[in-house]
């Protein structure tokens, strides 16, 4: 029987998803599956991540593993894959996307409304921060890093808690953080959930809830026992949204320094996509929606370059460092 290697980072939250993920692909294919631990720079670099080169820390060592033969197929965060292609890969599966929303654990189990003047919350997110700012200027805004289980630990009361998940020394020194609720849902820690932070205060990073599933370009098509199993698996719906947030995302040339939020989803006939752009200070922003009926691929790649365009237009770049008002 065909074994194919499936690389993930290490992680807690990347290895549950892969395992979630690698158990349909084997159901579909009718083939076993050997995962595969990669190190990736961002997990062991130390600092915020805006200053060790973006989301593609995370990506560039699952990509290399694919291309020289480690793994048959790297499994991302779809928000932290770089919009560039890379020669040789194809994104070939997008299954369908988990909650895209962004989740306040908070201590007292207080909503985002009723956190005490002056709070401090925790995110490594630009994006995050300036929307928590612009909902409530008085925040404290602390840049933390770490796996889901060390950044609840510094909340403290938080279901779940233990000695060994938290920070030694920094234990309860937060009052709330925001997380992914996708990543918090895949391993099991909903139960931290104080509120869901819906689109109307806090847009998600483009990509945020979904998985990528890349493999060699050699092994995508349909002739394949592989490529037939990725194919399964893949959701048009899902595809088509992220298409549109990553092509907004690659016009403006925004990475994760950049507070941009977008998030497009189909609704009947129509794919609509909502995107905002921040001052780092929360304090001006820009947010426009726009819709369009051509559900192909070459409809979604359009509608995010135009949005993009109109943010543009609308003075995006004076509120965020954009390399995509240059061109």
């Amino acid at each position: 029987m065909v074994t194919v290697k499936i690389g993930t980072r290490g992680s807690k939250l990347a290895l549950s998803q892969t395992g979630q993920i690698t158990g349909v692909l084997t159901g579909v294919g009718g083939f076993e599956a050997e995962i595969i631990r990669v190190k990736t720079d961002g997990d062991v670099l130390t600092g915020p991540l805006s200053q060790m080169g973006g989301t593609g820390v995370f990506a560039a060592a699952l990509r290399a593993a694919v291309l020289d033969g480690r793994v048959d197929v790297a499994v991302h965060s779809l928000k932290d894959l770089p919009t560039a292609a890379v020669p040789g890969l194809s994104l070939a599966a997008v299954p369908v996307r988990a909650d895209s929303r962004d989740a306040l654990c908070s201590r007292d189990s207080l909503l985002l409304a009723q956190l005490p003047e002056g709070a401090s919350v925790g995110t490594g997110s630009p994006r995050r921060a300036a929307q928590l700012l612009a909902a409530r200027p008085d925040l404290s805004i602390v840049d933390i890093r770490g796996n889901v289980d060390t950044r609840l630990g510094r909340v403290a009361g938080l279901p779940g808690n233990a000695a060994a998940d938290v920070v030694p020394g920094r234990t309860g020194d937060l009052d709330a953080v925001v997380l992914a609720a996708a990543g918090l849902s895949r391993i099991g820690r909903l139960d931290t959930v104080t509120e869901y932070l819906e689109a109307d205060v806090m847009l998600p990073a483009p990509g945020q809830g979904a998985l990528a599933l890349e493999c060699r370009t050699a092994d995508a098509g349909p002739t394949g026992v592989l490529g037939q199993a990725l194919a399964a698996v893949d959701d048009a719906d899902t595809r088509l949204s992220i298409t549109a947030e990553r092509a907004l995302l690659a016009r403006l040339e925004a990475g994760c320094s950049a507070p941009v939020g977008a998030f497009a989803f189909r609704k009947g006939s129509l794919l609509y996509l909502e995107a905002v752009v921040c001052s780092l200070d929360g304090v001006r922003s820009l947010r426009l929606k726009k819709a369009t009926d051509g559900l192909t691929s070459v409809g979604a790649t359009l509608l995010g370059i135009e949005l993009a365009e109109e943010l543009l237009a609308g003075g995006a770049a004076d509120l965020a460092d954009l390399s995509g008002s240059a061109k």
